[in-house]
């Protein structure tokens, strides 16, 4: 595993919440970010991945007892990382079960695309799903102007291949209530379907939402 220090600083996790979002982050990213730093002789991504095995080991929870218990985490640390924990459980909603998708509508009850339908600047997410059609992770690819010179397969599909995800649907909004693809819309669709196919890894749908109505460019028959 890389350290930080030898990760390019605009792939580090404080950088990319800044040029991204936070929700475009992985969890040991989030936890990273968290951190800030290492202690001596171990390194902060080490630190993050032993938490982020723990936190899968308790099924999404994580003791003060349990952090302390590892090398490197002092009673700050812990104390940190229990805090923003916390401050998730109270003001997050709980997920009751992962969300499937077998059609359009289910991608609109993810919270990052529901928040997304009311942003006043044009976002553009990768949902990637496993071989069982369940939400894997969504990721904030751009934010601004949709341009498929920004919209790169590469940045959409670089860390769906460090996933294994099986297939992935890409959502942007319109902030305009237009639910019109424009020209750039379709170029990209058919950019990223180009790219998923030589991948191995299928582009599902494309979807646009708008604060009250979305459209499906495969429903629509654009993929």
């Amino acid at each position: 595993m890389k350290k930080m220090k030898d990760v390019p600083m605009l792939d580090r996790p404080r950088e990319k919440i800044a040029k991204k979002g936070v929700a475009s982050l992985t969890e040991q990213e989030l936890i990273e970010s968290i951190l800030g730093r290492g202690t001596q002789g171990k390194d902060v991504r080490e630190m993050a991945k032993e938490i982020c095995g723990l936190v899968k080991d308790h099924q999404g929870t994580i003791l003060y007892e349990d952090l302390i218990s590892l090398k490197g985490i002092g009673p700050s640390k812990a104390a940190q990382i229990t805090a923003c924990f916390e401050l998730g459980r109270r003001y997050c909603a709980p997920h009751d079960s992962t969300v499937k998708v077998t059609r359009p509508q289910d991608i609109l009850t993810i919270a990052v695309v529901a928040e997304m339908r009311d942003k006043k600047q044009e976002r553009f997410l990768c949902i990637a799903l496993n071989g069982a059609g369940e939400v894997l992770v969504s990721r904030t690819i751009t934010v601004g102007l949709l341009n498929h010179s920004l919209v790169h397969p590469r940045e959409v599909y670089a860390e769906a291949i460090t996933d294994r995800t099986a297939s992935i649907i890409c959502v942007h909004n319109h902030p305009s209530g237009s639910l019109e693809p424009s020209p750039q819309d379709i170029a990209v669709t058919t950019q990223l379907r180009e790219a998923g196919l030589l991948l191995g890894i299928q582009l599902i749908d494309h979807i646009i939402v708008t604060k009250s109505s979305y459209l499906s460019m495969k429903e629509l028959g654009l993929l």
